[in-house]
């Protein structure tokens, strides 16, 4: 696909994958417009970079589906000023998304290969508010805590007890939580230190795996 048209597909993705299905934060809107999706999966899928699903990524791993990606960020409520700590950098594109929009973006990504491809198609596109990790995403990230929005990007049987941990008063985490197979999206606000859950939508994703997560 010529850049043109990537740029045509991407405009109708946001057009009828997002508004047409209720995300209607229009800062998420615009980052999603913005962010070239094409430069986050390999060259010869470029061609399905916009397509209404998930894609493979190297070491078994995928990018969501645009949707989900909307739907999660719209879901983190961000303003501008936050830290967001993200679990699961994968291909780097919600990453991106999230640079869009917050302050500063912690990712963490257990497979080394995923880290440095993503930081490498970040720092390309000028992306400087990232700091990229190389750990158990399970754990979280406790020397930069209290953040004030946590997103995971894998499915866990449970919120791992160390992130609600570093998420700061009042913030957001959001979380496929369920089986293998099938999830609930869920956003946690927290709330005198305890957990207010919302559903969101069923979902799929690859499962979180670590310490406090599923065994591999």
């Amino acid at each position: 696909m010529t850049e043109a048209e990537l740029e045509t597909a991407r405009q109708e993705m946001v057009r009828k994958q997002l508004q047409n299905r209720g995300i209607h934060d229009r800062s998420v809107l615009d980052a999603m417009a913005k962010v070239p999706r094409e430069r986050f999966v390999a060259a010869p899928m470029r061609h399905d970079a916009y397509a209404d699903r998930a894609l493979p990524i190297d070491c078994g791993q995928t990018i969501s589906q645009p949707y989900i990606v909307g739907l999660m960020t719209q879901a983190l409520e961000l303003s501008g000023p936050e830290r967001v700590l993200e679990i699961g950098t994968g291909s780097g594109y919600q990453t991106a998304v999230l640079a869009e929009l917050a302050r500063e973006v912690v990712t963490i990504e257990r497979h080394r290969e995923l880290s440095q491809r993503a930081s490498e198609a970040l720092s390309a596109l000028g992306y400087r508010n990232v700091v990229p990790r190389v750990a158990d995403g399970t754990l979280g990230h406790p020397a930069g805590a209290p953040f004030e929005r946590i997103i995971v990007t894998a499915a866990a049987e449970e919120c791992p007890p160390a992130l609600f941990t570093q998420l700061a008063e009042g913030g957001l985490l959001v979380i496929p939580l369920g089986g293998r197979d099938y999830q609930t999206l869920r956003a946690i606000r927290k709330i005198a230190g305890q957990p207010q859950a919302a559903s969101l939508s069923t979902c799929r994703f690859v499962p979180l795996v670590g310490a406090d997560g599923w065994t591999e």
